[in-house]
């Protein structure tokens, strides 16, 4: 091994890059779009099985959600979420379930939210402790 390692600049990088998008930052984003009044663009959502869970679980609610041209659209009902008809499937995403509870718990609404048998089986007294002693 050599006790010393010249490094020489190099010429500088030019280009441009597309990463893809986050799914933490997806799921939040369709949020707060449903959380407006009017429509939210969103773009660069990453399209992935869990920020799905929350698109459907959002639309149940009654948030109008469309994908077009590599862009999200949003409508959103300023908070005033339609009582869902069936349960709300959060799939195999955890964070569609715990934000979705923290969603819905001080809303006047019924709504189930349920997951696959693995989203089933976590543990989610940290999420529902703190909703229950703040009245849920």
């Amino acid at each position: 091994m050599p006790e010393s390692l010249a490094i020489c600049p190099g010429r500088p990088l030019r280009g441009r890059v597309a990463v893809p998008g986050d799914k933490s930052i997806s799921h939040r984003a369709l949020i707060f779009g449903a959380l407006t009044r009017g429509t939210t663009r969103i773009t660069g959502l990453l399209d992935a099985g869990d920020v799905r869970s929350t698109e459907a679980c959002l639309r149940a609610l009654g948030v109008g959600l469309r994908r077009e041209g590599g862009a999200s659209w949003v409508t959103g009902t300023g908070g005033d979420f339609t009582e869902p008809r069936g349960v709300l499937d959060c799939g195999n995403s955890g964070t569609t379930m715990r934000l979705l509870c923290g969603l819905l718990a001080p809303r006047d609404l019924h709504a189930v939210l349920i997951g696959d048998c693995s989203l089933s089986g976590r543990p989610m007294g940290r999420v529902t402790r703190p909703l229950s002693a703040m009245g849920a």
